[in-house]
């Protein structure tokens, strides 16, 4: 079976069971700090194990993936897509902590961000944690457009566009939604692009790579076509290796433990997908 086909086989399950999440208008809910699901890593998919430092000689880009820091609209359940929501205080605080962890471990060579501000803000933050490294923005690591179901929450969004709100749902890779959204071959096509194109111009090196949810949904898809997706947190850390542009591996994906000290929601896109 070619990547694409298993790609597919992959949303459509995924698109399943958001039709039972995202009907119920769930509201995100928080983990304590302190909790001892914090500092759980979601690497039990086993798509490669623990990322090693980068040596030196080696022939792929370690790419850092991190997922933005939390925003109120990710605290109330909506569809943020393209819309340029900041982020929280929380979110802010989230995004310190992930700095300061990604300054103590190995060098880093570069910083990209997706262009809309709760990216951009979180990966500053990184940067400045991590000596100053300039950002740099790439609009290939946006989020999914949602078209007229951005700002919505699921329930809201399902009673005022029913027509959009079935495109999301619809099993159809190529299905866009009403009002200027993507389809999911639209998002894969771009976000694994820009990956693609990073890692091309780093082999060698550690970069980070500030992005949201559903992309990172998307590149776990790309690298792991056969697991099961796993939560991809506000500032969770996702490791992949690139190598010779089209070989991926997905070394660790879903980590939060820098978290342990702040609250956070414990919904997020992948393995519960009831995060917009």
């Amino acid at each position: 079976m070619g990547r694409r086909r298993l790609f597919a086989r992959t949303l459509r399950t995924l698109s399943l069971a958001q039709r039972r999440s995202r009907t119920q208008g769930l509201v995100p809910k928080r983990e304590p700090a302190m909790s001892d699901s914090n500092s759980r890593v979601a690497a039990d998919m086993d798509c490669g194990g623990d990322a090693p430092s980068v040596p030196s000689g080696v022939d792929y880009a370690e790419i850092v993936v991190v997922r933005h820091g939390e925003t109120d609209w990710n605290a109330d359940g909506r569809f943020q897509g393209t819309l340029d929501v900041e982020l929280n205080e929380i979110g802010r605080r989230q995004s310190i902590a992930v700095g300061e962890r990604l300054s103590k471990e190995c060098k880093i060579s570069a910083i990209y961000s997706s262009d809309l501000k709760r990216a951009f803000e979180t990966a500053k933050l990184i940067a400045t944690a991590c000596g100053g490294l300039e950002v740099i923005k790439d609009p290939g690591l946006r989020e999914r457009n949602f078209g007229e179901l951005q700002g919505l929450q699921p329930h809201a969004a399902a009673s005022a566009y029913p027509e959009a709100y079935k495109a999301l749902r619809s099993q159809k890779t190529d299905q866009e939604i009403p009002g200027g959204g993507e389809s999911i071959d639209q998002v894969y096509q771009r976000c694994t692009t820009s990956l693609r194109n990073i890692s091309m111009k780093h082999k060698g090196e550690r970069v980070v790579a500030v992005t949201h949810g559903g992309v990172l949904r998307t590149l776990h898809a790309r690298a792991c076509p056969n697991k099961h997706p796993v939560k991809f947190l506000n500032t969770s850390l996702n490791i992949f290796h690139l190598s010779d542009g089209d070989n991926w591996v997905l070394k660790s994906a879903g980590d939060v433990s820098h978290l342990s000290q702040i609250e956070h929601l414990r919904t997020g896109f992948g393995g519960d997908r009831t995060s917009g």
